[in-house]
């Protein structure tokens, strides 16, 4: 196949990323950067041109700016109605293809670059969803990166009808946080004593009985619904991935010792039909040494290296976080997503590469965003079951129509259908049913 050509007055790697990201991860086609412009002209290849300014009649898309520039600093946005949905950069001129920068709102989103200007933290120190663009605009719940590369490429189309775009698939990956494994089983004397003191104190007669007919045998502990899922990874073919917080206790981290016999056969047993991830502990963030440990101790219960990762608590401190795995050989990292609200975090529903703002580098880190979690759908926005269901349909809904890849971000207790989850594991199956239909 042909390369698309494309004509820019500066290669930078902001430029050079987007390019790559638009056409080789989302639209799946080859395509060629040039600065010579004696060659664009004379080149029979399907092409355009990306800059300030047109030098021929010759499919052009006005630049704002933003990729031939280095540092970070705040840019005035402007969004404005555009096809159905809110856009930004405009660029004022009759003879650019769209009238916004699409190049530039895309990377825009995707670096994260309002993540690395000042905002006020939440009380986990994260960028939350209210502050972003997206949610302000209500573009949050639209994988915008993707529904304008496929704008990108119907203008192409539209100027050569001969080009052919290959057919890209949809794809739906579970994922699962194992923050606590158990609810009452292998926590160990100490904390299981802590447990009837704190649950005799707020008169939880039915936490301490059903407690008690755990610790005796005479029930299976709620969190324990591993072979539930195992029965839907071999009814609708799942391909799981599963992120375990492998780390000492701590007041946000609070699952079972990771010395813990009991524990260690579940990670290995679930590492033999499923990937594993790290699910780095809370104040990884701000000490990296602790992520090279909890790595080295899973991968020492999995012999196995140990590629891919989820921040427990989603914190995500940019670009620190993604050095750090980036430092201990993490390929692949599955935090992109919020908590309070559900969506695409990056405008995105494909996976693409970390770019390193500060650095003005493309890194090999892979980001896997996800579009929602059973969380925030309970407990930030206070869903009922059924009206879950309806969220989750539109999002699934979306992530077809641009055959993106659909994450999703369950954990062990919300299948219990228990006490504050009950009737979620309902909600988890038409989740799936919707997602591999």
């Amino acid at each position: 196949m042909d390369p698309i050509l494309i004509y820019i007055p500066v290669r930078t790697g902001r430029v050079r990323y987007v390019f790559r990201l638009v056409f080789e991860d989302i639209l799946k086609v080859p395509h060629k950067l040039t600065t010579d412009l004696e060659e664009f002209l004379s080149s029979d290849l399907p092409k355009f041109m990306y800059g300030d300014e047109a030098h021929s009649d010759d499919l052009f898309f006005k630049s704002s700016g933003l990729l031939f520039t280095r540092g970070i600093e705040r840019v005035d946005l402007e969004p404005f109605d555009f096809d159905g949905a809110k856009a930004f950069f405009p660029v004022y001129t009759e003879n650019s293809a769209l009238p916004f920068d699409v190049f530039s709102s895309i990377f825009y989103l995707v670096s994260r670059y309002e993540e690395h200007l000042p905002f006020v933290k939440d009380m986990h120190g994260r960028f939350t969803a209210h502050l972003s663009i997206s949610a302000k605009l209500h573009i949050l719940n639209k994988p915008m990166v993707n529904i304008w590369a496929i704008k990108v490429k119907e203008v192409l189309e539209l100027k050569y009808p001969a080009l052919v775009f290959p057919k890209r698939r949809y794809k739906f990956i579970p994922t699962y946080d194992i923050d606590s494994a158990y609810a009452y089983s292998q926590k160990g004397l100490v904390r299981s004593a802590g447990g009837y003191i704190l649950a005799l104190r707020d008169l939880q007669w039915h936490d301490i009985a059903q407690r008690t007919r755990v610790l005796t045998g005479k029930e299976k502990d709620p969190f324990n619904t591993f072979d539930l899922q195992i029965q839907y990874q071999k009814e609708y073919k799942l391909k799981p991935i599963y992120f375990f917080l492998f780390a000492h206790y701590g007041q946000y981290d609070k699952n079972i010792n990771i010395r813990n016999s009991r524990f260690r056969f579940l990670v290995k047993s679930i590492g033999d039909y499923a990937s594993v991830g790290i699910h780095p502990s809370y104040n990884t963030v701000e000490h990296p040494e602790l992520l090279k440990n909890e790595i080295k101790n899973l991968r020492s219960v999995l012999n196995k290296d140990i590629s891919c990762s989820r921040q427990h608590f989603l914190r995500i401190v940019l670009p620190s976080t993604y050095r750090n795995l980036i430092e201990q050989d993490i390929t692949d990292d599955y935090s992109m997503g919020y908590a309070a609200l559900p969506g695409f975090r990056a405008g995105i529903c494909t996976p693409f590469n970390f770019y390193d703002l500060d650095l003005e580098i493309e890194t090999k880190l892979r980001i896997h965003p996800f579009a929602v979690m059973d969380g925030t759908l309970n407990d930030y926005l206070g869903l009922t079951p059924a009206d879950a269901i309806d969220y989750i349909k539109a999002l699934v809904k979306e992530v077809k129509k641009v055959d993106g890849t659909f994450i999703s971000l369950w954990h062990n207790e919300s299948l219990s259908d228990q006490k504050r989850w009950k009737g979620w594991k309902r909600v988890y199956e038409q989740l799936i049913k919707e997602a591999v239909e």
